[in-house]
């Protein structure tokens, strides 16, 4: 097996050298053609140079591994792809094909190379076939062609949609949307999560389309990706990373109180040092969306940086925006707010506190105005009829409280 070619918008970036416990990212000259020296198109934590930083040679490491999902996901694709759960490049040979953002990995040298991308037409239950199939053949991916990556733990799968139908994505064909299923033992939780959707839509966060759809009897939640856009015969893709990567954060640090490497004041750092004040407005935005639908999932890979083609950098729309409040857990937040992790004990002043110590001024009015539109919503807006019944109930009574101080 030879070196991983690294691609990003059709650009040779370089290739990934050595083991998966030494690999590092050796830069083709070629890519200073297409984009600036020490640029971050790529990622925050990986700047393109010439002779990179042999001190971040970790971080880098752990940007291409923050590609790959977690837990049981990862354990069904290394089985599939025959490989260790814990070899990042032997996964990244197999997957690399189609991950978030706009990269491609994918091994010159193996067999079939360069593989052409396809996608293949289904039919209604073709859909709720691989839907019932996504706890053991995770992301819709056939065994043979299947070479799609994407972060996270929930069971889903991904599909394109092409010409008004649903297609399966085969060699590395760019996925448009994700499909979530019902998971087991959270029977409203993707109903919950559309709502939650529609909240963070309405408030500007979400420019994307999501809507509960019924395959042959079988209900799954439809995300249209944010990091891909309409293009004619292929869509295009949107480079992307999440905060992870941005922080060198690895797998459960995705939370602030293991490891301590993420938090949001470090987040907005990234936006403030750029002076994008626009990022930093919207990341405010989201937080008091975050606090007010009780989402205590809001942890670094649920937050992202979009980098569009030109180097620049902002803020990545919401996703993943799903009320917990009404599930079995502890009740605390992924990321502390003003050194509050306890959703129950954060006050509209801890919201403003926490804002202000990005270096926003006067945050006050700003997330007022957050909450009262997001309860206008909750008045003129009614969830799926297979939410949880207490939702809007609970989620109006959380914003009550803050909204009165």
């Amino acid at each position: 097996m030879g070196d991983l070619r690294v691609e990003l918008y059709g650009t040779l970036v370089g290739h990934l050298v050595g083991d998966s416990r030494t690999f590092d990212l050796r830069v083709d000259p070629s890519v200073f053609d297409t984009f600036d020296l020490g640029s971050t198109v790529l990622s925050e934590a990986v700047p393109l140079d010439p002779v990179p930083a042999r001190s971040r040679a970790a971080r880098r490491r752990n940007f291409f591994a923050e590609l790959l999902p977690e837990g049981r996901l990862r354990s069904r694709l290394a089985s599939t792809a025959g490989v260790a759960e814990s070899d990042v490049l032997g996964l990244l040979r197999h997957y690399g094909r189609d991950v978030a953002g706009a990269l491609q990995i994918w091994d010159e040298g193996a067999p079939g190379e360069p593989r052409v991308p396809r996608a293949e037409p289904l039919t209604e239950p073709g859909v709720a076939e691989l839907l019932r199939a996504a706890r053991s053949a995770p992301l819709g991916n056939s065994p043979l062609s299947g070479r799609t990556s994407l972060a996270g733990v929930q069971d889903k799968i991904v599909l394109a949609r092409l010409d008004d139908r649903w297609h399966r994505v085969h060699d590395g064909f760019p996925s448009t949307h994700i499909v979530k299923p019902v998971p087991e033992g959270y029977p409203t939780l993707i109903f919950d999560e559309e709502f939650g959707l529609r909240a963070a839509r309405a408030l500007g966060l979400a420019p994307y389309a999501s809507w509960i759809e019924e395959h042959d009897g079988v209900p799954a939640l439809f995300v249209e990706r944010f990091d891909r856009e309409p293009g004619t015969p292929v869509p295009q893709r949107i480079h992307q990373e999440d905060v992870n990567q941005v922080l060198g954060a690895s797998g459960d640090e995705k939370y602030q109180e293991i490891g301590g490497r993420v938090s949001l004041r470090r987040t907005a750092d990234v936006f403030r040092r750029q002076g994008d004040a626009e990022s930093l407005r919207r990341l405010a935005d989201l937080l008091v969306l975050t606090v007010g639908v009780g989402n205590l999932d809001l942890h670094a890979k649920n937050l992202g940086v979009l980098h569009p083609r030109d180097g620049s950098a902002r803020l990545a729309p919401a996703y993943d925006v799903v009320p917990l409040v009404l599930q079995h857990t502890d009740g605390r937040l992924a990321l502390a707010v003003n050194g509050r992790y306890e959703l129950a004990r954060v006050s509209a002043d801890d919201l403003v506190a926490e804002i202000t110590s990005w270096g926003l001024r006067s945050p006050g009015p700003r997330v007022h105005d957050v909450l009262t539109r997001l309860r206008a919503f909750l008045d003129s807006e009614r969830p799926h009829e297979r939410a949880d019944p207490r939702l809007v109930e609970t989620l109006a009574a959380g914003v009550d409280r803050l909204l009165a101080g």
